[in-house]
């Protein structure tokens, strides 16, 4: 699962998680934008694409690294 959280004053405002597929606000100002950025194609398949390019190609390599140092 690829989340990506947007902070301000350590409170969280905004989140997108891949496995809801779209932005979730926290706060008034992080609903506002949420609502916004879900309407934008173009952010929405940049961010499901994140999952592709940091977990999905990586996630091997990173449990394979974690079982030989147990």
């Amino acid at each position: 699962e690829y989340i990506r959280s947007y902070y301000f004053n350590k409170m969280e405002v905004i989140r997108f998680s891949s496995s809801v597929g779209k932005f979730v606000g926290f706060t008034e100002l992080g609903v506002k934008n949420a609502e916004a950025w879900n309407n934008i194609p173009s952010i929405l398949s940049a961010m499901r694409a994140q999952k592709e390019t940091y977990c999905v190609n990586h996630v091997q390599n990173k449990y394979a690294a974690v079982l030989t140092k147990s």
